[in-house]
């Protein structure tokens, strides 16, 4: 396919050809974006614990075997593509995270961030990361929109106007749910500590 990857046109032709089956527009898709997946998955694994046994390489490399595997969504536009892809992210280190604490079964309360995604430079253990994906599925019944901008926030680390475009709501919508699931989020998380 002739043209810039990158530019928004090719890659949504690329998400399109990849939906109809085409593998290689898949790899076209990851080549496009990978410095931004990459950058996602390496700010997901700079607020885990330091003696994580993912790297961000091996972070893309997993999602690209689920998305490449699964069903691929209809996908709309690289936004969209993102939104998925940080869903994908965060079940990958639930999964990590569930299966490593299921092989050391033990250890003290966590320590959980209340203020999710405000500073990348907090760190996860595994337990975190559980009671926060715990607290997160509470809040999808609750309110499914709020759930879906603080994953589109916390594991995709999209932008208010990249979610509202996502979600296709307005940025003030964005804010006013990033600020009730912060609230409620930091209730049931502190009744959990």
């Amino acid at each position: 396919m002739p043209g810039n990857s990158e530019d928004p046109r090719y890659l949504t032709q690329y998400l399109q050809r990849w939906k109809a089956g085409d593998s290689e527009s898949a790899g076209q898709v990851f080549a496009a974006l990978q410095s931004q997946l990459r950058r996602m998955a390496a700010q997901r694994l700079s607020s885990e614990r330091s003696d994580h046994t993912l790297r961000p390489t091996e972070l893309i490399n997993e999602l690209y075997v689920r998305l490449e595997t699964g069903n691929s969504p209809d996908w709309r536009s690289r936004t969209h593509f993102i939104a998925v892809s940080a869903r994908t992210l965060r079940h990958i280190l639930i999964d990590h995270a569930r299966a490593r604490s299921a092989a050391r079964r033990g250890g003290g309360e966590p320590n959980v961030p209340l203020d999710l995604a405000a500073d990348p430079g907090v760190t996860c253990s595994c337990d975190d990361l559980l009671i926060i994906d715990e607290a997160l599925t509470e809040l999808e019944k609750a309110d499914e929109r709020a759930a879906r901008v603080t994953e589109l926030r916390f594991f995709g680390g999209l932008l208010e106007s990249e979610i509202a475009e996502e979600l296709s709501i307005s940025e003030i919508t964005v804010k006013r749910d990033w600020k009730f699931a912060r609230a409620w989020l930091a209730v049931r998380l502190a009744s959990r500590t």
